[in-house]
């Protein structure tokens, strides 16, 4: 699985995952038998636990959640923080599609990318730095459309969506509507980088793969697929439009 994820980063930045213990990237600290949290990752289960009381002065730990949607917003020059919680959730969303499409198109199995072995350094920018120390795939299956829903949707997404939910006032179907979006977009980049190098097999299978994954919640309901352009129109707006100069996205509803 380290060579196929090698092989799915060179589609592009977003499908790229650091593999093995010494690829931190930047100038990490430590050494490379640290581990990752000598480097400033954290798992992303941490992300979707949010914090909980201290034991010893029974105030609340911080929320990463809140911070990451703070970071985001501030980056943007947006004082909304519902602006960045849904920014934020998009573009995580959209690093985890591409590593989970490009590995099953690409290579017909889907890696093993559970909350707990999948690491994230919330200090580095867009996008989304995410770190394997150990790949592996999941068991080969005829269903990859179901291995990518279980290992995206459930394994992250819902998590993430409900601690976002939880950190900050943000519209639940707005959030899965940024899911869906980021969904197109690994697609769009896929297909057409397939497409330039003469893999129309592969091509068609990240469409067809796509395409089953619209079929179904929470994503069925979030826009429509349009399989001759491959384009996406959503049904709701990720607020992209409210940040100083951003205007208006190309799958946005509101054109």
């Amino acid at each position: 699985m380290d060579r196929t994820l090698r092989d799915v980063a060179e589609v592009g930045p977003f499908f790229a995952v650091r593999t093995g213990p010494g690829e931190t990237g930047g100038d990490g600290g430590g050494s490379a038998d640290d581990g990752p949290r000598a480097h400033g990752y954290r798992p992303l289960a941490d992300l979707y636990a949010r914090g909980v009381a201290n034991a010893t002065d029974a105030a609340p730990a911080p929320d990463p959640v809140r911070e990451r949607a703070a970071d985001v917003a501030g980056r943007l020059g947006t004082p909304e923080l519902r602006v960045g919680a849904s920014l934020a959730y998009q573009g995580l969303a959209a690093r985890l599609w591409s590593v989970a499409l490009g590995a099953a198109v690409l290579a017909g199995r889907v890696p093993d990318l559970d909350a707990d072995r999948l690491w994230w350094n919330p200090a580095l920018s867009a996008p989304n730095d995410l770190w394997l120390p150990h790949p592996s795939a999941l068991p080969d299956s005829d269903d990859l459309a179901g291995q990518l829903a279980g290992t995206v949707l459930a394994g992250h997404l819902v998590p993430l969506h409900r601690a976002t939910r939880e950190a900050c006032p943000v519209s639940g179907g707005l959030l899965w509507g940024n899911a869906g979006s980021a969904l197109a977009g690994s697609l769009r980049v896929l297909h057409t980088w397939c497409i330039a190098r003469g893999r129309p097999a592969e091509a068609r299978s990240a469409l067809d793969l796509s395409a089953r994954l619209f079929q179904e919640p929470p994503l069925n309901d979030t826009g429509t697929l349009n399989p001759a352009d491959v384009s996406f129109v959503r049904r709701s707006c990720c607020l992209y439009y409210r940040v100083p100069g951003g205007g208006l996205c190309g799958d946005c509803v509101l054109r």
